[in-house]
């Protein structure tokens, strides 16, 4: 996204006025040896006047500023240095068992709602039945739902798979430990979109892991990033599929871990956001 603003082509402001004929007489003759005639300076209300004009004209230019317009279609190009910068357009108000609904049918609103629908899905809720079945319900495709449902049931039900990470039958954390599972969308693409279909990516990082004394598995980050198959249908954009790949990861940095009691006050003071492209 970028501007085109465009300040004034380029005039000169006059101070003193124009039109003015100024006769100058010849100098009286004077003694060569006396005092010389000392060149005249500007007087300080011209200085002034000048100082006006020239701030003037700066705030015209700063109040004459286009607001920013969203970028109406995506290119292999290189991102531009505002590639990420907000769009202006308010996140959506509407809401599906607690999912932010309700986006454009524009490639803007296909990216919201992919990275939306990536929060929901990499959320703690998708390890408990009833919150996941309200989760699948706002994010897939009906005719989709019922059959990711099964699939998705089978996975987070498996016992194996919840001893693994730490988790108890049912997705339940053990006594005394907080599950953390929260996806930070770090960045969206338009990988595809013909009007009422879209496949977008979301590029984004992960807390996952068990805080708490004792934990076994602490919450560490991780990057992936996910591409979701988008239709659009009764008004909204919906999940038909998506696939997941690992990164881009950035270089982790020589910071101090944070302690579990640390880790437990942050994940249950900082809440989650709406995010709009």
């Amino acid at each position: 996204m970028s501007n085109d603003d465009h300040y004034g082509g380029g005039g000169h402001g006059e101070v003193g006025g124009t039109g003015q004929t100024r006769t100058r007489l010849p100098d009286s003759p004077s003694d060569p040896y006396g005092t010389p005639r000392r060149t005249p300076r500007p007087s300080r209300g011209l200085i002034t006047a000048v100082g006006v004009v020239v701030l003037l004209i700066a705030a015209i230019a700063f109040a004459n500023q286009s607001p920013d317009a969203p970028a109406n279609t995506a290119t292999n190009k290189p991102p531009t240095d505002t590639a990420t910068s907000p769009t202006g357009t308010r996140p959506v108000t509407g809401k599906s068992n607690g999912i932010p609904k309700g986006f454009s049918q524009d490639e803007q609103g296909a990216q919201s709602a992919a990275a939306n629908y990536a929060v929901a899905l990499g959320s703690d809720g998708m390890f408990d039945s009833n919150r996941r079945r309200g989760i699948i319900q706002a994010v897939y495709l009906p005719e989709v739902a019922a059959a990711r449902q099964g699939e998705l049931d089978r996975l987070y039900s498996d016992q194996g798979f919840l001893s693994r990470i730490g988790l108890e039958a049912g997705g339940k954390a053990p006594k005394g430990l907080m599950f953390v599972s929260r996806a930070n969308p770090a960045g969206t693409k338009v990988e595809k979109f013909s009007g009422d279909t879209a496949s977008v990516s979301v590029w984004s990082s992960t807390l996952f892991g068990l805080t708490g004394e004792g934990s076994k598995n602490p919450v560490s980050e991780s990057w992936h990033t996910n591409t979701f198959e988008l239709k659009w249908a009764n008004g909204d954009w919906w999940v038909t599929d998506f696939s997941q790949q690992d990164g881009p990861a950035p270089v982790g940095r020589d910071q101090r871990a944070a302690t579990a009691e640390e880790m437990s006050a942050a994940v249950s003071q900082f809440g989650g956001l709406t995010y709009a492209r």
